[in-house]
């Protein structure tokens, strides 16, 4: 059982022969009291501190938490953002790889036609030049043929007098009597 303030105060001790002062006792007994009194209230003072100090880190141990809490969950989102990239940058490789790899096919079935049309264009071109040489040749025969020099060693001196009118008449009545005479 605890003592109080009050329990000193109103404490009365037996006299005996010979005993303490009861004035002197009184007075100690009235400062044991205040000093009782004091830590009493101090001691309150200390627990309502203790408990608001209690509340105090109660709260910040929630707060703690919640951010531990909070800390995963930004841990773990990041994490799945990390992964989701991650998923991503491949997905993108792969279709790039793939895009790439039907470019190379494109480009390596337009070479294969662009040599097969130069394969083309060379054989076309030799019988071109085949012609050519053999039409070259056919007309160099001809220039260095001897009618070209009968031709430009004759004479240019040559006159020609037209017919006259008489004589076409002429001949257009000829052409018409024997005409008739092939119908009878």
């Amino acid at each position: 059982m605890a003592i109080t303030p009050n329990d000193i105060h109103n404490k009365d001790f037996s006299t005996k022969f010979k005993g303490f002062d009861p004035e002197e006792v009184n007075d100690f007994l009235e400062e044991v009291k205040k000093e009782l009194e004091t830590l009493i209230r101090d001691n309150k003072d200390l627990e309502k501190r203790v408990k608001f100090n209690e509340e105090k880190v109660e709260y910040f141990n929630s707060i703690q938490e919640t951010l531990n809490k909070s800390i995963l969950v930004a841990q773990e989102a990041a994490d799945r953002l990390r992964e989701n990239a991650r998923k991503d940058a491949e997905i993108i490789v792969f279709e790039a790889e793939k895009a790439a790899q039907a470019m190379l096919k494109e480009a390596a079935e337009k070479a294969t036609e662009i040599n097969r049309e130069t394969d083309l264009i060379k054989k076309e071109t030799r019988i071109f030049r085949q012609r050519l040489q053999i039409l070259t040749q056919t007309q160099l025969e001809m220039i260095k043929n001897e009618e070209w020099d009968i031709v430009l060693n004759t004479p240019t001196h040559i006159e020609v007098t037209p017919p006259s009118l008489d004589a076409i008449i002429k001949e257009r009545v000829k052409k018409s009597e024997n005409e008739e005479s092939k119908e009878q």
